[in-house]
């Protein structure tokens, strides 16, 4: 089995509706996002002989997913009142409704989610909210 290992970044705010703690506030990150992907054989094609895929095609593909979360706030639906959403509305800021409670274990999911729905196939994906702070998500395979 072959594997490839890709790392995007963004910086966002979160909060967690419901929570007993300071991460009940909005606060933000710089979060990094490490996806993992594998694969049993190699293409043949002239471009891309010897590769799994081409790092930039991976790349580029967790970029765009990191680029829809940067500097934006990530909030779960249902999480903010209809008068805070229009005022942030209404102020421009940059908003990503989420269907789920945005903690890292969520997020490494819907990250591994989205790679897979690119046509990769994920073996595992990690979001750091901080330097010493990780979640993963390992897809569940047939057979296991």
């Amino acid at each position: 089995m072959y594997t490839l290992k890709t790392k995007g970044h963004f910086d966002a705010a979160h909060f967690l509706k419901g929570y007993r703690g300071k991460c009940a506030n909005l606060h933000g990150h710089r979060w990094t996002v490490t996806a993992e992907i594998q694969g049993a054989s190699l293409q043949t094609d002239l471009q891309h002989r010897g590769m799994l895929v081409d790092f930039g095609d991976l790349k580029k593909d967790l970029s765009a997913l990191c680029g829809a979360c940067d500097h934006c706030l990530i909030y779960e639906d249902g999480s903010l009142s209809d008068t805070a959403l229009q005022a942030l509305n209404g102020e421009g800021f940059r908003l990503k409704a989420v269907p789920f409670r945005p903690t890292a274990e969520n997020l490494a999911a819907w990250f591994a989610g989205k790679m897979a729905d690119q046509g990769y196939d994920v073996r595992r994906v990690e979001v750091y909210e901080t330097p010493d702070n990780m979640a993963a998500y390992e897809p569940e395979r047939n057979g296991d």
